[in-house]
């Protein structure tokens, strides 16, 4: 074993959390080292977040020239698509993303271990952290930011060729006639959208009584319908009895009076669980709760000088949640004095099918199981100019705020852009502004956001046009 090195604070992970982490350390003047085994960036970066958003473009420009007719562009031709171009891109921009963050740890003087890491035994207030380089490492404070995998089901076998984990839905050598997606969360929802506008005839399956269960009711009973309008086939309320394939073919089995379903490949989507195996946590006071690191508001775990961060300690999976994550955690460790938990209700979500879904807060049947005397507002991109003129003016904002208060308890959108939009309700409730600051506030004219301002009215009938 070579010499231990020594920092201030190891992060064993480099993905959203881990790096941000690091980098917020060395900027408050602590000498710290990142440990990733595979690549900078983690799964957001390199299989997740940014790839499918290549691909969606890719989906989006597809689908685009379909309408452009109605624009008065006429499109001479055959419309051919290149899917190995279209999955070299999509690797393109994730590998150059990848060599960013690596630039950025090398600027903020963080050094980078490619290796696996375990936690060791503690030398004074001091961990080991061993690598499967040889090397050893030590450090008071240690970050675990180890990320989560696709997560199966019992009794399903993925062959990687004919049922599929997101790793190979995002890389295909072909596209298939017809496909069967399992779960309808984020994932599931993105991979419809971006297979069926690709021209492949895809089947969605949820057990849950609708789709993107996790939303606002009338947001995902929205999204739903224009699925299905688009000719996506959705199956809702089922309990699959199996999963086979045949080596050419996927067949799925449900209990009950549906019908089994067949179709040439399968995507899983049916969440995640965290990688917090081979960690060395069995020698620790580290909790596990199926399979993911618990921890308190600070990001801290029952064991003095362990912290986890990100997708391996549990829900919201959100990148941007694990960033959050790693700064509060490191400026606590710094003992500053504005370092901030994460608030209730403020992280918010986004998915990139189409329409787009955008969210934060509590839905409307969360406020009222809270207690909450509601006002609710709704405003419709129909009567929105700006999405007319981009020809795009199907969706809806929804609004929550509590009665007495005026809080903004939570918001909703489907429609265009919305997930460039949410954030502008984030940054209302961060700042706890009540009715009275929107109502207020002057929205631009002509753009999407005008619709914000007037869900925002209508909660408090005061509307203008609608």
């Amino acid at each position: 074993m070579t010499d231990t090195k020594t920092f201030d604070l190891i992060v064993i992970g480099g993905g959203p959390g881990g790096y941000v982490a690091a980098i917020r350390a060395a900027q408050l003047g602590m000498k710290a080292a990142v440990v990733e085994r595979e690549h900078l960036g983690g799964i957001c970066l390199n299989w997740g977040c940014i790839p499918t958003k290549a691909l969606l473009r890719a989906a989006e420009l597809r689908h685009s020239i379909d309408e452009m007719k109605d624009f008065g562009i006429t499109v001479n031709g055959d419309i051919s698509i290149d899917l190995p171009a279209v999955v070299k891109r999509s690797r393109k921009v994730a590998g150059r993303l990848s060599m960013g963050v690596r630039h950025l740890l090398k600027k903020n003087k963080v050094p980078v271990f490619e290796a696996e890491a375990k936690l060791g035994s503690k030398q004074g207030d001091r961990r080991i952290v061993t690598l499967s380089s040889g090397e050893s490492l030590l450090a008071k404070h240690v970050i675990i930011a180890t990320g989560a995998r696709a997560r199966s089901l019992p009794g399903i076998e993925v062959d990687g060729k004919t049922i599929l984990t997101y790793r190979e839905a995002m890389v295909p050598e072909t596209m298939p006639k017809s496909l069967l997606i399992v779960g309808s969360g984020a994932i599931g929802s993105e991979f419809a959208s971006f297979y069926h506008d690709m021209g492949v005839e895809v089947t969605l399956i949820e057990a849950m009584d609708r789709i993107l269960p996790v939303e606002d009711e009338e947001i995902s009973a929205f999204a739903q319908k224009a699925f299905a309008k688009r000719g996506i086939n959705i199956l809702t309320g089922v309990k699959m009895a199996s999963l086979k394939s045949d080596g050419k073919t996927v067949t799925a089995s449900f209990e009950g009076e549906q019908a089994p379903v067949t179709a040439d490949r399968a995507i899983l989507a049916v969440g995640i669980t965290g990688n917090s195996e081979n960690l060395g946590l069995e020698d620790t006071a580290v909790k596990l709760d199926r399979g993911h690191i618990v921890t308190n508001e600070w990001a801290a775990t029952d064991e003095p000088g362990i912290y986890a961060i990100g997708d391996v300690t549990g829900p919201p999976w959100l990148a941007h949640k694990a960033s959050h994550e790693g700064i509060l955690c490191v400026e606590k460790i710094a003992g500053l004095k504005d370092a901030h938990p994460i608030g209730a209700g403020a992280v918010p979500g986004c998915t990139y099918c189409r329409p787009q879904v955008a969210s934060v807060g509590m839905t409307e049947a969360a406020a009222k199981a809270a207690g909450h005397k509601v006002k609710i507002g709704r405003f419709p991109f129909a009567g929105n100019g700006k999405a007319i003129a981009l020809g795009d003016d199907q969706g809806m904002i929804k609004t929550i705020f509590d009665d007495k208060t005026g809080e903004l308890l939570g918001a909703h959108m489907v429609g265009p852009e919305v997930t460039e939009l949410i954030q502008g309700y984030a940054i209302a409730r961060t700042l706890e502004a009540t009715e009275a600051e929107l109502i207020q506030t002057i929205f631009p004219h002509p753009t999407l956001s005008e619709a914000m301002h007037e869900s925002v009215l209508d909660a408090f009938d005061r509307a203008i046009h609608f």
